[in-house]
C-alpha cells in the first residue's frame, strides 16, 4: 500500500530539513508521495521535486498561505500550484515583508512584558526562509528566556497570548483566490485550530475545495467531525504531519500516513478543473 504526507515544511520556511534531507527522511519512513507546503514561500518546491525524482519519490508542489480572519490566523494549503508563477511570487514578497514587520511587533510586545529578545537571533535562525513565530520561539530558547518552544507559545506568543500579533492583512478569500489563480486546489489546514467552523461554508462559497482532516492534533472524534463536514460540502479530504524537523521534535514525519487513494482524488479534481478551463476556451 502507498502512503503520502501532504503537510511538510523545509528550511525555506520554519522547518529544519533541507529539501534533500526531507526526501531522504520520507523515503526511509516508507512514503511514496509528499507535499512541500512551506509558509508563504515556494522557494523549496523545485529543489524538493528534483531531489524526489532522483530516488523515485513523488513530490507535489504546494504552499501554506497565511491569512487573517477576526484576528485569528487561517492557514490555506494550496496543492498543484504553479510554483513558478510571477503573480504568486509578487504576492509572496508582500507576505514576506509583513512577516518581517510582525517579528519586530512581537519583540516590542515582549519588551513591554519585560522580556528582551534580539531580532538578530530570530533572523539568524530564519536564514533564507520566511520568518515566523517558530523562529521567535527558537530564538527565545537560544537566549535562555524559555526552556522549550512549547513554553514560548504557551506563555508568550501563542494565539491569545500577551505578545501574539496577527496582522497579515490577507483574507482567507484572497488566499483561496490566489491559489485558484495559480492553478491550485485550496484546502483548509488543521481546521480544529480555528474554533470557527461556521467559517467553512463561507470559504466553500469562495472556492475552498478540501479540509485537512488527518493531522496529529486531531483526535478520532475530531477526524469524524471534519469528515462529516467534508461529506456535507462535498470537499476533498487531505492529511499530513505538519513536520518541521527538529524545530518541533514532538511532530515527526510518519505520524500521519495518508493512503494514496486521497492523492488520487486530489489529482482527479485537479484534472477536472484543467479540463473545464480548456473546454471554456
Amino acid at each position: 500500500m502507498k502512503f503520502a504526507d501532504l503537510h511538510l515544511h523545509t528550511l525555506y520556511s520554519d522547518g529544519t530539513y533541507s529539501p534533500e534531507s526531507l526526501v531522504h527522511e520520507a523515503v526511509n519512513s516508507g512514503f511514496s508521495c509528499i507535499a512541500v507546503v512551506d509558509h508563504d514561500t515556494v522557494e523549496g518546491v523545485e529543489e524538493t521535486i528534483q531531489a524526489g525524482l532522483k530516488v523515485g519519490l513523488e513530490v507535489l508542489s504546494g504552499i501554506e498561505l497565511t491569512a487573517e480572519y477576526d484576528g485569528v490566523e487561517v492557514h490555506l494549503l494550496g496543492y498543484f500550484i504553479d510554483h513558478r508563477s510571477l503573480l504568486l511570487k509578487e504576492e509572496l514578497l508582500r507576505l514576506k515583508k509583513i512577516r518581517v514587520e510582525r517579528v519586530y511587533k512581537i519583540i516590542e510586545r515582549l519588551k513591554v512584558m519585560g522580556v528582551s529578545l534580539k531580532a538578530h537571533t530570530v533572523f539568524e535562525l530564519g536564514g533564507k526562509g520566511t520568518v515566523g513565530r517558530l523562529h521567535i520561539a527558537r530564538a527565545m530558547v537560544k537566549e535562555g528566556i524559555v526552556s522549550t518552544t512549547a513554553e514560548a507559545f504557551a506563555n508568550f506568543i501563542g494565539d491569545n497570548c500577551p505578545a501574539y500579533v496577527c496582522g497579515f492583512r490577507f483574507t482567507p478569500q484572497e488566499a483561496i483566490a490566489l491559489i485558484k489563480n495559480v492553478g491550485g486546489l485550496a484546502v483548509l489546514a488543521h481546521p480544529y485550530s480555528l474554533h470557527r467552523d461556521a467559517l467553512i461554508p463561507e470559504l466553500v462559497k469562495s472556492g475552498l475545495l478540501g479540509l485537512e482532516v488527518y493531522y496529529p492534533e486531531h483526535t478520532q472524534s475530531t477526524i469524524n467531525f471534519y469528515s462529516q463536514i467534508a461529506r456535507q460540502y462535498n470537499l476533498l479530504v487531505t492529511g499530513g504531519s505538519g513536520c518541521h524537523g527538529t524545530a518541533k521534535p514532538e511532530v515527526r514525519l510518519g505520524m500521519i500516513k495518508l493512503p494514496y487513494d486521497y492523492v488520487e482524488r486530489l489529482k482527479e479534481k485537479h484534472l477536472s478543473i484543467i479540463d473545464h478551463k480548456v473546454n471554456e476556451k
